[in-house]
């Protein structure tokens, strides 16, 4: 059936702010938190179907969810920031001047996305759901799925060290950072440093204080280092990062992926770039993907400025539960978490953890978002 949203009076709004974002869930047709809705008091919805909706129409509706009041007169977006700007502000909050991000002890929302199927088509495009689902062409999709997948282990493989980190993958680029005695390594040759993963490999990077010898761990934080450099050095610029022929074939394979998915992409990194133009807002990314697939992903997807790589986690071998853990204990209780995903694990987690989830399941759902998100109703 399809997707309805479901708009609250003003005067209905819960007084807390986590039961604030409950109700813009549930205004936009994510129900899962509807008891906790129902126990804050009676409410009234309107309802506004997605097929065929012209989402401006739907605003006369109600009045605009604000944390710190209406919104200011004739500020509403202009357009969308590729990336956080030193005097983006949140309407109803204190303009930030500071060009500095923010201290993760500030940041008051954390957005928690899944990657596969939420911001980025990938794996359906290989099974054939995609296709099946949407009405698409089938050998079409799976054909760039593969060339996709090519690219990705391509790029981990050649640049990232994945043959290397295979089997001890993290699920932080600084998980291993306090084995780095910071080396210059400008001149350092990683093809002979005689750094090879050893068998088990993976039970000594859990984060459990189960280390190697002190000289395979030197080299394996090495090889970290230098991966968070080159992503740093090359988030907005993949095309150098993979030179030339290969720029020309990855951006072709970009322009078809996009007209195959009907501009999904372009609608999550919408969202993704009016999160990061908030001055206390951030994006965070737990992916089941190993870490180093997963940057490579990034990276080829074009979502490097969406998300420096610190803000990336890999729920691989702990989980999502873990990694949602980690995620709270950096940006603290203050702040109130969204997650926003596809699938059955992010969803139950958040659940259990009482953080409001914003499914996506198909392109209008990431619409929904970016005009909830314009809006200020997140």
């Amino acid at each position: 059936s399809t997707p309805a949203f479901f708009l609250y009076s003003h005067s209905l709004i819960p007084p807390s702010r986590s039961a604030d974002l409950r109700a813009v869930m549930a205004a936009y047709g994510q129900t899962q938190y509807s008891p906790a809705l129902q126990s804050a008091g009676p409410y009234t919805p309107y309802t506004y179907h997605t097929q065929g909706y012209s989402m401006p129409s739907y605003s006369k509706y109600c009045h605009i969810i604000q944390y710190g009041g209406p919104p200011t007169p004739g500020k509403e977006p202009e357009g969308v920031p590729a990336r956080r700007s030193s005097d983006g502000k949140l309407r109803g909050r204190k303009r930030v001047s500071d060009p500095q991000p923010p201290l993760d002890s500030d940041i008051e929302r954390v957005f928690v996305w899944d990657l596969d199927e939420t911001i980025i088509i990938f794996h359906s495009l290989l099974t054939g759901s995609f296709s099946t689902r949407f009405g698409k062409d089938s050998s079409k999709a799976v054909s760039l799925g593969l060339w996709m997948e090519e690219m990705i282990f391509n790029l981990a493989d050649s640049r990232l060290f994945f043959n290397d980190l295979e089997e001890c993958d993290q699920v932080h680029i600084d998980d291993v950072a306090s084995d780095d005695n910071g080396q210059d390594l400008s001149m350092y040759n990683f093809g002979t440093d005689g750094f090879q993963s050893p068998a088990g490999a993976g039970t000594l990077c859990l984060g459990s204080g189960v280390h190697g010898g002190v000289d395979w761990m030197r080299k394996l934080a090495f090889r970290y280092r230098r991966v968070k450099e080159i992503y740093n050095t090359y988030k907005n610029n993949v095309g150098g990062l993979v030179g030339s022929p290969k720029r020309e074939e990855w951006l072709q394979l970009r322009r078809e992926m996009e007209v195959l998915t009907d501009l999904w992409l372009t609608q999550a990194v919408k969202a993704l770039a009016l999160i990061n133009s908030r001055p206390n807002c951030v994006n965070v990314l737990v992916t089941t993907t190993q870490l180093i697939p997963a940057l490579s992903k990034v990276l080829l997807y074009g979502l490097g400025s969406a998300f420096p790589i610190e803000n990336i986690y890999s729920a691989t071998k702990t989980g999502k539960e873990s990694c949602f853990e980690r995620v709270a204990q950096r940006f603290g209780r203050r702040a109130v978490y969204v997650v926003i995903g596809d699938g059955v694990e992010e969803e139950s987690v958040a659940k259990k953890k009482n953080m409001p989830f914003w499914r996506v399941s198909c392109r209008p759902d990431l619409e929904a978002l970016s005009h909830a998100l314009e809006l200020d109703y997140l």
